[in-house]
């Protein structure tokens, strides 16, 4: 190991050091990326570091952020959740463990429309929670699927932290987004299959909605399934299908997405001048995060690389005893336990650019290995000491104990688990779908050729050289 290697590990041991402390993180990497880059380089690091900073910048892909934050924020304000949580509640209500249904499809399907965990989990417990004390429904269970469906936003696309991602890992943010569907649906699945087996089996966990908070006719039922459904259906047609189907680019779909919600705002009656303006505070507080540590870390993943301690330690992964299956267990379990102090940005701009050299090196599918390390990093919210999901829950369910909201969380992050171990194994769960569209655009390609690049050339051949 040569000094500007030691020199490179020993600045990313400061640097975890004094995360941990509770230093602002983007602060914290620029001021170590300029202190140890002089050191190793001179006054280069300052050209380093401009070259970054406008290279980042330059990345179309990042326009989409504040778009999709946007969206989420103005669908919070469209009351779009609790149209689709009483639609459901009325479809479900005499199915056993119906509220747990109800929690995780609403959830599921807000994540398509808006994919912000925070609000999510925050309007479920609203919604749910106090109808679910009144239902007697077991509290460690009830918590656990409010924190664990409202984590399904940063899975299932439109998510920001999959558009933040694809560039880290230099991949289409379409294929990305196609890869996230098969993990993002089964875990969903795996989450309602396991609230409706123990209530199989223990009634009590779970009974069917009151009688008395049910609707009158089927009519009713049938309206708000129609009222709470068509809305979701139209952003998800307006952003997520226009990406797929190749039609606009994700920053495109993103505004279009955007304007679609100002517009269900304003059908809905709740647009207000102030309303639209607090959410564009918001969203240029949360973007302003999100952007300045893709800066701050990209220069400090620049100076890192430089000293050459990004390649000792790839280098170093790579020529382990383990089998690749061991090396590739042993980032993902890596990503798990930095999802503890961490959250997903940290992760995302900080680390994952040092272990996906590592993935490629042996071998594995970047667009793979992209939708499983999104599957552990949803983990980040549901595991302590951050556990983000806990602290929204008990801010607006302030009946339920937070060593109980632990409990429940820790019962659903089991299933997160095998859902990784799934995927692990059966690659297709996620790859299936990019492949079907991989399989669609060669096609396309094949029909423009026979249909006018063939005939053009047999014509032009024709004419003869002049």
């Amino acid at each position: 190991m040569t000094g500007l290697e030691l020199l490179g590990l020993f600045m990313l041991l400061v640097m975890l050091g004094a995360i941990f402390i509770g230093l602002p993180i983007s602060f914290t990497l620029l001021f170590l990326a300029g202190v140890f880059g002089y050191i190793g380089m001179g006054p280069r690091v300052l050209s380093l570091a401009y070259l970054q900073t406008i290279g980042i910048m330059k990345q179309d892909e990042l326009v989409a952020v504040p778009m999709f934050i946007l969206m989420g924020f103005i669908c919070d304000q469209a009351g779009l959740m609790e149209r689709l949580f009483r639609a459901f509640r009325d479809l479900f209500a005499p199915l056993k463990g119906a509220l747990y249904v109800v929690v995780i499809v609403t959830a599921t399907l807000f994540g398509i429309a808006a994919g912000t965990v925070g609000a999510t989990v925050a309007l479920l417990g609203i919604m749910a929670g106090p109808m679910m004390i009144r239902s007697g429904y077991d509290v460690r269970m009830s918590a656990g699927a409010i924190a664990a469906g409202g984590t399904l936003g940063i899975l299932i696309p439109p998510s920001v932290m999959l558009v933040v991602m694809a560039p880290v890992l230099d991949i289409s943010i379409i294929d990305l987004y196609a890869a996230a569907f098969g993990p993002g649906f089964l875990l969903s699945g795996m989450f309602i299959a396991y609230t409706l087996i123990r209530c199989h089996f223990n009634p009590k966990l779970g009974p069917p909605v009151p009688l008395e908070e049910r609707p009158e006719s089927m009519k009713i039922v049938l309206w708000e399934c129609l009222v709470g459904l068509v809305p979701v259906t139209v952003l998800t047609i307006v952003t997520l299908g226009a990406i797929l189907a190749g039609i606009t680019t994700a920053a495109e779909a993103a505004a279009l997405g955007a304007l679609g919600a100002i517009l269900l705002v304003i059908l809905y009656g709740k647009f207000t001048w102030s309303g639209l303006l607090q959410a564009c505070y918001s969203t240029m507080a949360t973007t302003s995060m999100v952007l300045l540590l893709a800066v701050a870390s990209n220069v400090f993943g620049a100076v890192f690389a430089w000293l050459g301690t990004a390649s000792w330690m790839t280098n170093a992964l790579l020529a382990s005893p383990l089998p690749a299956w061991g090396t590739m267990t042993l980032l993902l379990t890596l990503i798990f336990l930095l999802g503890w102090p961490f959250e997903w940005p940290a992760i995302v701009f900080i680390f994952l650019p040092m272990l996906a050299p590592v993935a490629k090196g042996l071998g594995y599918d970047m667009v793979w290995f992209g939708c499983i390390v999104a599957v552990v990093l949803q983990t980040a919210f549901l595991s302590p000491p951050v556990a983000m999901s806990a602290y929204y829950l008990k801010q607006v369910v302030r009946e339920w104990n937070l060593r109980l909201i632990y409990r429940g969380m820790a019962d659903f992050m089991v299933i997160q688990v095998l859902c990784v171990v799934l995927v692990l194994i059966f690659p297709a769960i996620a790859m299936w779908f990019p492949g079907w569209l991989q399989a669609r655009r060669d096609a396309e390609r094949k029909k423009v050729q026979i249909e006018y690049v063939i005939p053009a050339k047999v014509a032009a051949s024709a004419l003869g050289p002049n």
